[in-house]
């Protein structure tokens, strides 16, 4: 039996290929819809990939489960209580799946979402009694387990789908061994928990005894932790879900309609509403931009920045360095962003003749920064950074407006004062600075290093005070 765990960092996702080299077939779970490594995988190993498995509609990017069917004709397996716009196998407690030596039993583990299953995997050539491994989608994670709280905009309250999530822990996964690994499908950095490990297996065993959420406790009090402190969603996680669901093009398809754009075209779709979106670094950007451009680079969390901050509505035009404009698309494809109408020809090489559509953000060193922040008129320190981490440590004076809703609050901030924007390292600030400044606001820079820069500067920063 072949079990192996393919991991996507931006997105903090763990898929699966299980196969029996003498059958020469294999099963993949919660597949990404970029599919040419399964098979290539696959095909190194004499497989075949007869069958495709989702854990759950997944709310944080968009499964390949209908790219594998197109591709290699694989059969869809969903939990029974899923509704689908194509044919799919529903499974039930205790349905299996055998080929070769690999027995897979499905478990209905609802809760994370009322659709979710978990994975029995069986190697018959070790035990047909004793299960290797369970992979446990979203219900359970390193450390974690799944939050109920996704599904409210499809009329789940998180108080049901909790108490479903705590008895689908107790009288399901832990009825399993304790030498049972542990397999789930997203780590730490996934917005689908608050407390994921950055361990990408584990054995129930060492869950049961490390995991917060699988100490003993009331069905009420287990209710009242998992659903406290979680982080904000995306709005586009409820869109992923559903079009989890449909009936869609594939990936190949939405790549098949992208294409180079003169500058002039580019120009044209901004004028009438596209977004532009640089994936370059932030120092890069910060250097030199197109006016009206949007930071996200592609080498942070670029996938679910651009869900988080980017029109589902509106078409999206992808500035890259050289040779990368393949991968800023099929990463928003990702995330079913599949509104890329084409990427800006030559990239900034193509503005080097048009210095007056090019624009620059300031990023200032820490020392100077505290310079203008004890001046006689300073700029509005802006802190971009999530709550929870605000609460750790932050500088003084700050005011916090989070980046997921830098946007909303945009009316509420000054135009005719200096601002200067921080987040942990650089990335988000470089985000929200270009978000500010294509709204209109002239003179914004950044924290450059954001405040980790600021403490190695040893500059000080308020921690919270020890309680008495």
């Amino acid at each position: 039996m072949i079990l192996e765990q393919f991991y996507l960092p931006c997105l903090a996702h763990a898929s699966y290929l299980i196969g029996d080299e003498a059958a020469g077939t294999a099963a993949v779970i919660d597949p990404q819809r970029d599919t040419d490594h399964y098979i290539a995988f696959a095909a190194e190993h004499g497989l075949v990939i007869k069958h495709v498995f989702l854990t759950h509609l997944h709310a944080d990017f968009i499964a390949g489960h209908l790219e594998l069917r197109d591709r290699v004709g694989a059969r869809i397996y969903l939990g029974a209580s899923a509704k689908a716009a194509y044919a799919f196998t529903p499974l039930r407690d205790g349905d299996i799946l055998e080929f070769g030596q690999v027995r897979l039993k499905a478990l209905e583990t609802p809760g994370h979402t009322p659709e979710s299953i978990s994975i029995v995997v069986y190697d018959l050539a070790v035990s047909d009694t004793q299960p290797q491994a369970v992979l446990t989608g979203d219900t359970l994670f390193i450390g974690d387990v799944g939050r109920p709280d996704l599904r409210a905009a499809l009329g789940w309250s998180a108080s049901q789908l909790g108490g479903m999530l705590f008895d689908s822990l107790h009288t399901k996964l832990l009825a399993l061994p304790d030498h049972s690994l542990v397999y789930p499908a997203h780590g730490a950095g996934s917005l689908c928990g608050k407390a994921l490990s950055k361990e990408t297996v584990s054995t129930l065993g060492e869950q049961r005894r490390s995991n917060y959420a699988l100490q003993p406790m009331t069905k009420a009090a287990f209710i009242e932790v998992v659903t406290a402190d979680q982080p904000d969603a995306p709005a586009y996680f409820t869109f992923d879900a559903v079009l989890n669901s449909k009936e869609r093009p594939t990936l190949d398809e939405t790549l098949a309609r992208v294409t180079a754009m003169p500058l002039d075209g580019v120009l044209a779709l901004q004028e009438a509403g596209a977004q532009i979106v640089d994936t370059r670094d932030p120092d890069e950007f910060a250097a030199a931009h197109l006016k009206g451009s949007i930071n996200i680079g592609l080498g942070g969390q670029y996938a679910t920045w651009a869900g988080t901050v980017l029109d589902r509505d509106r078409p999206i035009v992808i500035v890259a360095g050289p040779g990368r404009e393949s991968e800023a698309v099929t990463r928003l494809g990702r995330i079913g962003f599949d509104h890329v109408v084409g990427y800006l020809q030559d990239g900034l090489h193509s503005l080097d003749s048009h210095p007056e559509l090019l624009s620059a953000t300031e990023r200032l060193s820490a020392p100077f920064a505290a310079e203008l922040l004890a001046s006689n008129g300073p700029p509005l320190l802006i802190d971009v950074r999530a709550p929870r981490e605000r609460d750790q440590k932050h500088m003084a004076g700050s005011i916090s407006i989070p980046l997921n809703h830098l946007v909303e609050n945009l009316g509420k901030l000054p135009k005719d004062r200096p601002l200067l924007v921080y987040c942990a390292g650089g990335y988000r600030s470089s985000i929200a600075a270009s978000l500010l400044q294509r709204a209109g606001f002239d003179s914004v820079s950044e924290i450059a290093g954001g405040i980790a820069g600021w403490e190695t500067a040893g500059l000080p920063v308020q921690t919270p005070q020890p309680s008495a």
